[in-house]
């Protein structure tokens, strides 16, 4: 199974567990988890919202003395275009 470990073994060291830490202990730590896992779920379905929306444009002010921004400008494929 898991490389020679029987579902007996399984259930004995599970047995072990819950006696050490108990069952609220291990409910609590599963509901952690569990939060933990919807919000990244949830992070990852804003992220993916944010970025198909318009965004503005980043501004750059230039009275900022003594710092220098360098960028270089690229036309956008159609392809690019097309995509909003």
């Amino acid at each position: 199974m898991l490389g020679g470990i029987s579902i007996w073994q399984l259930l004995i060291v599970l047995g072990i567990i819950i006696l050490i830490f108990g069952t609220k202990k291990l409910r609590n730590v599963g509901g952690d988890l569990g939060g933990a896992v919807k919000g990244f779920k949830k992070a990852m379905n804003d992220e993916d919202k944010s970025e198909d929306g318009d965004k503005p444009q980043a501004q750059v002010r230039h009275d900022d003395e003594g710092e220098t921004y360098d960028v270089r400008a690229e036309r956008k494929t159609e392809e690019q275009e097309e995509r909003k």
